[in-house]
């Protein structure tokens, strides 16, 4: 019988070698982005026609996570956020078609435009990492790396998503990854508000001991159009769809895109509650929701058309070709009114709860209504 021989020295080490490598690929996969990364996809949510009935009843609710989006509904699905992501709900259901989630990263903040999700997220101290998916299937379009700071939000409109901190501000373009512009606040001052609409980028600044200044930028160029000295020491800003306003004491004040100026003063009630003012646009209206009562302004003279009490921002009533309704949230009943008039044209009463200072989406036969502690849907 013949004896067996060793391997060669030189294998021991081809093997130590390779088990090393192994090993080490392993290991870094395990702490990688990837092996964080939870993500599934889905096929297009189908179409679903139909009004909204006569009557209606809660049929589910979520609580998202700190970063509560501001605009939810998007290619006929519901985002909901985590502390660690986000995912798309069917909005008749509440069942989730699918998620993206990082174990190892904070989400910072998210929102919905263009058929896309985008959402931002902090593997440090800052918020560092910009990501689109496709809303309609979930698949990842892009991502690119930024230096937002840790509290920076988004918001967005057509075209443009806005990220804003105190210290500056920031367009990206959603469906690329570039970033259009950036403009820092002065020195001594910081923005303490800011959103996106049709009419531009608005935001109010302050500096030391100074007033508040309201100003507004074009949203593709970063241009500044103009700005505004409030004489007031506080304000707020209410949006920048269709006209800028602001709250100023217990006046809505509606600002002229073209220069800044006063162009309507609405006396308002008095402030019950801490919830953030609301807008949107809507064909040749702004819609706004502030103190407990809707109002729908001309978009060219900025004057109320008509006024409501409601519990948070109206929905377009169909969301098919130019609006000419809005579905209005009221006590006990979401009320279809014309966009122009306010007459009632369709109720649908509810014993249900409906959830205050939130936006309502219409999708199909489903109302959607989300504030920022509670998505909750009827049908």
């Amino acid at each position: 019988m013949s004896r067996l021989r060793r391997p060669p020295a030189r294998v021991w080490v081809w093997t130590a070698a390779t088990l090393v490598v192994v090993v080490v690929a392993v290991l870094a996969w395990r702490g990688s982005d990837a092996a964080a990364t939870s993500s599934t996809t889905a096929d297009p949510a189908v179409p679903v026609g139909g009004a909204l009935a006569a009557q209606v009843a809660q049929t589910w609710s979520a609580e998202p996570g700190p970063a509560a989006p501001r605009r939810v509904v998007e290619s006929g699905r519901v985002l909901l956020t985590s502390d660690d992501g986000v995912a798309m709900l069917d909005p008749a259901t509440g069942e989730e078609a699918w998620h993206y989630t990082r174990a190892n990263a904070r989400l910072c903040d998210a929102t919905a435009v263009d058929g896309l999700v985008v959402v931002l997220f902090s593997t440090g101290g800052r918020c560092n990492e910009l990501t689109a998916l496709r809303a309609d299937t979930g698949d990842r379009l892009w991502y690119r790396s930024v230096g937002f700071r840790a509290d920076a939000t988004l918001a967005s409109t057509d075209r443009i998503v806005l990220a804003m901190s105190p210290t500056g501000l920031t367009t990206v373009d959603p469906t690329g990854n570039n970033i259009r512009w950036h403009t820092p606040a002065p020195e001594g001052c910081r923005f303490t508000a800011a959103d996106v609409g049709s009419t531009g980028v608005a935001a109010l600044q302050q500096c030391a001991d100074g007033d508040v200044q309201a100003m507004l930028l074009d949203g593709f160029a970063g241009t500044p159009l103009w700005t505004r000295d409030l004489g007031v020491t506080s304000a707020q800003l209410v949006g920048a769809d269709r006209v800028v306003d602001v709250v100023v004491g217990d006046d809505l004040q509606v600002l002229s895109p073209a220069d800044g100026s006063t162009v309507q003063t609405v006396p308002l009630g008095p402030d019950a509650d801490d919830a953030a003012p609301l807008q949107a646009g809507l064909a040749d209206a702004a819609v706004v929701w502030l103190r407990g009562t809707a109002y729908v302004l001309d978009a060219a003279t900025g004057a109320v058309r008509w006024s409501v009490p409601a519990l948070g921002l109206p929905s377009t009533g169909t969301g098919k070709g130019d609006p000419t309704s809005v579905v209005v949230p009221e006590d006990g009943a979401f009320v279809t009114r014309d966009l122009t008039t306010g007459t009632e044209t369709a109720r649908s009463t509810t014993t249900d709860e409906v959830p205050a200072g939130g936006r309502t989406s219409v999708v199909g036969p489903s109302v959607v209504v989300a504030s920022a502690d509670l998505v909750a849907a009827f049908r």
